[in-house]
């Protein structure tokens, strides 16, 4: 009976041909990233701006499918996919960072590696290229998770992470917009940074596409054929922010989430909510813990908890077993996915798929 049975298993590829230890089946990779949520509509972009917020996407994208199909790290993928994220002055976040009311861009950024439930998180980064890459190096090369203001920014050069001056950061549409926010608000209009050219005397609209693209964020969750999920997350916070707010992108458990037993997440919206909520580790709790699939968790969070509190956002999720789920209570949100051997999809209204 003892030698069926082995025999059935062996049959079945649950044991080595040895009959030693079990033989784990290869995952296929996934990858879902977001670049924001907000009022998003096609009446308030124009055909080039959509052509672009897409070629956005999909080439973050083909950049974590590049490193999961030659058989990268989750971590990789998703590092990658946000750097060139925070390179697009579209996106905010990185080199399209929003400026806070004093002018300056407070960049945050989290990152989570769901196999040791390590992570790094860093708020108000003002000079360092890649913020991603530095909540990344906390989590590496620090024994914290939590670094903020200048102190992150002296230990990203301590690092040798790439630092830029604040004119390199510098977008017109971005301080157009600073100054409308706080001429509303009745706040006085900071200096233009040094090094920046003077105002063209171009008018707002011409420089925000779409405008009411309000919950800038770009996130990114990813499965390696290891069957390990990552997540990262990236912004430039508010327009015209005050005393150094923190939103929730660099809260562990909130804007940012990634465990093995559950669910990899990234948010992006209204951060005050998301924090008060933990919408990112309540997704995946109730992925762990209720055994609920993932959509479901997704939207029992996004589409009831937070719109029972009056909160505007959107997540993305990806589960070990290779779930993928998005849900936002928004009219839009900048999103992509792809599976390996699948179809890469790309969106951005509410009525795509």
């Amino acid at each position: 009976m003892r030698i069926w049975l082995v025999g059935l298993v062996m049959g079945m590829g649950l044991v080595s041909a040895r009959g030693q230890a079990p033989v784990a089946a290869p995952h296929k990779w996934a990858v879902v990233l977001h670049g924001g949520a907000g009022v998003i509509e096609r009446s308030s972009m124009t055909p080039e701006a959509e052509k672009q917020y897409r070629a956005g996407l999909q080439a973050a994208l083909d950049a974590a499918a590049k490193v999961l199909d030659s058989g990268g790290a989750s971590l990789d993928a998703v590092q990658a996919a946000i750097q060139l994220l925070e390179d697009n002055p579209l996106f905010n976040a990185g080199r399209g960072a929003v400026f806070a009311a004093d002018g300056t861009n407070q960049m945050d950024a989290a990152v989570m590696d769901g196999r040791t439930l390590a992570a790094g998180a860093v708020a108000d980064v003002q000079r360092t290229r890649h913020p991603i890459a530095l909540a990344r190096a906390v989590m590496e090369k620090s024994p914290h998770v939590f670094l903020v203001g200048a102190g992150a920014d002296a230990f990203a050069a301590e690092q040798h992470l790439e630092q830029m001056p604040p004119s390199w950061f510098f977008r017109e549409r971005r301080w157009q917009q600073l100054v409308e926010e706080l001429k509303k608000q009745g706040q006085p209009v900071p200096a233009r940074p040094a090094g920046v050219p003077a105002a063209a005397g171009v008018p707002i609209a011409l420089f925000e596409t779409p405008e009411n693209h309000k919950f800038g964020t770009v996130g990114v969750v990813a499965l390696d054929r290891a069957g390990n999920v990552a997540a990262g997350t990236s912004t430039g916070g508010t327009t015209g922010k005050r005393w150094n707010r923190v939103g929730d992108t660099p809260v562990i458990g909130a804007g940012t989430y990634a465990a093995n037993q559950s669910c990899a997440v990234s948010g992006t919206g209204v951060g005050e909510f998301f924090i008060r909520l933990t919408v990112a580790r309540t997704i995946c709790a109730l992925v762990e813990y209720k055994g609920m699939p993932l959509q479901a968790a997704v939207d029992e969070v996004v589409q009831k908890q937070l719109v029972g509190l009056h909160g505007d956002g959107g997540v993305i999720a990806l589960a070990p077993d290779g779930q993928m789920a998005w849900s936002f209570n928004t009219p839009g949100m900048f999103r992509a996915r792809l599976a390996e051997g699948g179809k890469a999809s790309v969106g951005i209204y509410r009525d795509e798929p």
